[in-house]
């Protein structure tokens, strides 16, 4: 038996001439927590992919071995078959099926020509206690949290039983304690004598959980470390090339006195399922001010500035530079001055059946028009310039958001948002699926917006980056504001206290009745 459990040899793949990988070899020892870590764009989803025979043999160069022996995916399928299971970023689940259906979603008859639903629900069970997690098989799956639905997905790779598994930035959307939950899932996994392959950004959850990590860059293998030299110092500087010194910009500058932002008693209706919405809530953000809501997945942050925004309806007084508005929609909203960044830009911000150069203009083509024809030429130099002052690495304007990374997608939605040059900026999880290093390319030109005036108001799900950018930070919890506290003034511990506070008291009252 071989040390290793998957290894890929002198790995190569190319697009239209350009070299994605060159060469990369990686060796996965059997039962490690192993990170693959990498800027975006630096190779991580194609070396993935490869693995798990989304670009099949004959497709690239090099070789994947499993166990020590040559390994050759014809497709996804095949390599499920082969031992390899994957978990993507994105969560993959039929709403409308229950539980054990999207668990065995396609091998339902497992192995025999007529379906057995009480083994399904079964085996699903099983898998779970396994997990150590609690989740009804026959629960439709419309109904559970997003933490849940991500454990549904682990859970169904882990039914055709891997000797592999690939997660791919497992905890992008979840709170820090589900974060905790999935973590005992992982070690539990481990421990079973699972070998976990782990893609992630986020450098602390490295040091927490992983055995060995292994880093990308342009294509090839920059480092690998023994968990003996972790260290997020030295991963950044693997990664980029450089050190980051600081990790949230200094502010050179105070916010002004101007009260550009004033929300009054906004209640914003509530979903299905655990979202509340938000409830009476008010607030001020000054110009050149960075306003950050923190709290728990569903407490009503983005709820929030969806209100604000027009794309969810809304009761309450919102004021724009001293002026009441009645904002029913997100045309109404920016007419006023108020730009959105969505949290979700692969299926709600970007649109892949358009260019490059047409993501950015769209929505401002007024704009770049003379008496309602558009202008090509001042389009074509409005995109440039964009790209440009964002630094996107793009190949052409002409090309699809679908050939950039993670971290210039995200670029790409600024660049539209900041075409119209906004007074008032809501960011909805503004760093979600980027790298360290495009990472602090935000966090500066954040910094930077607020120096020119812009009042910013940030949800995030990282209260380190909540409050290490914010001038102010509103605890959130159950659509309230249940907290505050001004630069300097707090910490992560105080934001839990206070919605853990916010939390008794409704129990309490709930009690009381």
């Amino acid at each position: 038996m071989s040390e290793f459990a998957i290894e890929t040899r002198e790995v190569t793949k190319s697009f239209a001439g350009i070299q994605a990988l060159r060469g990369v070899d990686l060796a996965v020892r059997r039962g490690d927590i192993h990170a693959l870590l990498g800027q975006n764009g630096a190779g991580k989803s194609t070396l993935v992919k490869i693995m798990n025979g989304v670009y099949p043999a004959g497709r690239y160069g090099g070789q994947i071995l499993l166990d020590g022996k040559p390994a050759s995916f014809r497709s996804t399928d095949d390599a499920r078959r082969g031992g390899v299971g994957y978990v993507p970023q994105e969560i993959e689940v039929l709403d409308q099926l229950t539980v054990a259906e999207n668990v065995f979603a396609g091998h339902m008859g497992l192995g025999r020509a007529l379906v057995d639903r009480a083994e399904v629900v079964r085996r699903t069970a099983g898998i779970f206690a396994e997990m150590g997690v609690a989740i009804n098989p026959n629960a439709v799956v419309a109904a559970l949290r997003g933490a849940q639905r991500h454990l549904v997905m682990i859970a169904r790779a882990i039914s055709a039983k891997p000797s592999v598994l690939m997660l791919d930035e497992p905890t992008s959307s979840l709170s820090a304690q589900e974060v905790t939950a999935l973590f005992a899932v992982l070690r539990r996994l481990k421990a079973q004598g699972k070998t976990i392959i782990y893609i992630t950004h986020r450098l602390p959850e490295v040091l927490d959980i992983c055995d060995r990590a292994t880093v990308l860059r342009d294509g090839r293998v920059g480092d690998e470390f023994d968990r003996a030299d972790f260290d997020q110092d030295r991963f950044i500087y693997a990664m980029s090339g450089h050190r980051l010194q600081q990790l949230f910009p200094a502010r050179a500058d105070a916010p002004r006195d101007r009260v550009m932002l004033e929300v009054a008693g906004l209640t914003v209706p509530g979903h299905t399922g655990a979202i509340h919405g938000a409830r009476d809530v008010s607030f001020q953000v000054r110009a050149g001010e960075i306003l950050g809501l923190a709290g728990l997945l569903g407490s009503g942050r983005s709820e929030i500035l969806h209100g604000i925004y027009g794309r969810s309806p809304a009761t309450g007084t919102i004021r724009v530079d001293g002026q009441a508005l009645r904002i029913a929609s997100p045309a109404e909203a920016r007419a006023a001055g108020i730009a959105l960044l969505t949290e979700d830009r692969k299926h709600d911000g970007l649109l892949f059946n358009q260019t490059i150069g047409a993501n950015i203009t769209i929505g401002n083509l007024s704009a770049l028009s003379t008496r309602g024809i558009l202008r090509p030429e001042r389009e074509r130099s409005a995109i440039l310039t964009a790209l440009r002052e964002l630094s996107v690495k793009a190949p052409s304007p002409t090309a699809s958001p679908a050939q950039l990374s993670g971290g210039n997608q995200q670029k790409l939605l600024f660049a539209r948002v900041l075409m119209r040059m906004p007074r008032i900026l809501l960011l909805d999880e503004p760093t979600k699926g980027v790298d360290a290093a495009t990472r602090a390319e935000i966090y500066r030109l954040i910094v930077e917006l607020a120096g020119q005036g812009v009042a910013l108001v940030i949800v995030s799900s990282e209260l380190e980056e909540v409050i290490g950018l914010s001038d102010r930070v509103l605890t959130v919890a159950d659509g309230r504001i249940v907290g505050g506290f001004a630069r300097g003034e707090g910490d992560e511990e105080r934001v839990m206290r206070d919605v853990a506070q916010a939390q008794a008291r409704d129990l309490a009252a709930v009690q009381a009745g």
